[in-house]
């Protein structure tokens, strides 16, 4: 009884796994309240953001101001943050909402990784009650936050070379340098901006500290830049000159930025993977379903080994990634750390995300080719995935020192 049982669940899994009902992904490890949570949010999406809207929202290279509603108004905007602050769910939430808009919707996504990052970072370090104002504005969606973080000169060696200061100016500060890849800020009302307070101690991230300043603040000027994919979300380089800010704009510790961002990195390198799912299952069933349809010599091309295999491998891949960021939220809800679970999921999710949008246009031929066919879009979007929010290459050099103690390479 127990196998049938048994057989009865992997038949369900299968049945689900490409499933558009909005039914559990996994319904051996999700709770019912969750696979509810993700059929709401998958038909939220299917109304308000179907393909061809996503795709004239990507032409255009707008944000999408309708579903950034819509998803306010059902609380996705503040899933994880305080309950006081009107936020209810926890991490594991966040990514199911993640990986839905994920599947569609890509920028959208991309968007909720910078709405997360910002909630939790603020939510750690507000030291005063404008900060808590923006907070709470953040969580209702009345206000979007973006960060300037990298630099043209670097990114993941930021604490070494980060140019951008601020100085002590009065009763406030002065910053000036110019930040890159600051997303979202054409639409942001505030940027975290990182800047050196103090000279630089050798290879210390101290000495950073972290501003909330207002998007349009005198000598504040934002650039749009022209990226490959992420279209519905503007990528921006920002200058700053001699923009002064209050005493109140420092958040936090003087000095401790970068170790508030680090704080906020796991979540990051977790949402990203749960995006890469999201892409990888949208582009999955794109190609399944075109293979499944499309004929040649007189048989479906997915009767063909090679598409067989290309599927499977990125079925296994998603799946294996899946459990790998499950076992990693399990470890962050409970109070632990799992950075090396994380690292290993983002890294699995990302390149198998990529694999199969690049196999699926391989399958797909011309109708791959098509801009009105998704496929082109999911290989554009899951590309940031690899580099960000750490590249593939630095993942790998931190999985082999830390966890394999190997010297370390960089």
């Amino acid at each position: 009884m127990s196998a049938e049982r048994d057989r009865d669940r992997e038949y369900e899994f299968a049945a689900n796994l490409l499933d558009e009902s909005g039914r559990a992904a996994d319904p051996l490890a999700e709770s019912p309240e969750r696979a509810e949570f993700r059929a709401l949010l998958r038909a939220l999406v299917a109304q308000e953001s179907p393909l061809d809207r996503t795709r004239a929202m990507d032409d255009a290279r707008d944000f999408d101001r309708d579903l950034y509603r819509a998803l306010a108004e059902i609380g996705v905007l503040g899933l994880d943050a305080p309950e006081e602050l009107g936020g209810a769910g926890d991490l594991r939430d966040q990514l199911v909402a993640v990986e839905e808009l994920g599947r569609g919707p890509t920028s959208m996504a991309a968007f909720l990784i910078l709405q997360y990052a910002a909630i939790k970072f603020l939510g750690r370090n507000v030291s005063t009650d404008e900060q808590r104002a923006v907070l709470v504005d953040l969580v209702a969606g009345k206000s979007l936050v973006s960060f300037g973080m990298s630099e043209r000169d670097g990114a993941t060696d930021l604490g070494r070379t980060l140019r951008t200061r601020a100085e002590r100016d009065g009763a406030g500060w002065s910053i000036t340098g110019q930040k890159m890849w600051t997303s979202a800020a054409t639409d942001a009302q505030w940027i975290i901006v990182f800047a050196r307070t103090e000279p630089a101690k050798g290879p210390s991230i101290d000495g950073i500290s972290s501003f909330l300043v207002p998007a349009d603040a005198p000598g504040v000027e934002i650039r749009p830049l022209d990226t490959f994919g992420i279209h519905g979300m503007s990528t921006c380089e920002v200058f700053f000159d001699d923009v002064s800010v209050s005493e109140e704009a420092l958040i936090g510790e003087l000095g401790k930025g970068m170790r508030q961002a680090f704080a906020t990195i796991n979540h990051e390198g977790l949402l990203a993977c749960a995006a890469c799912l999201g892409v990888g299952h949208g582009a999955l069933k794109t190609a399944r379903d075109y293979v499944a349809q499309r004929e040649v010599f007189g048989k479906p091309v997915g009767a063909f080994q090679v598409p067989q295999h290309w599927l499977v491998d990125a079925a296994v891949g998603l799946e294996a990634a899946r459990s790998l960021m499950d076992r990693a939220a399990a470890v962050e809800v409970a109070g632990g750390r799992s950075e090396m679970l994380t690292l290993m999921a983002k890294l699995l999710a990302s390149e198998t995300a990529q694999d199969i949008t690049l196999d699926g246009m391989q399958m797909m031929g011309g109708a791959g080719y098509l801009m009105e066919v998704p496929m082109q879009r999911f290989f554009r979007d899951v590309r940031l995935w690899n580099f960000a929010p750490l590249n593939n290459e630095m993942v790998r050099n931190r999985i082999g020192e830390r966890l394999l103690r190997l010297p370390r390479s960089y």
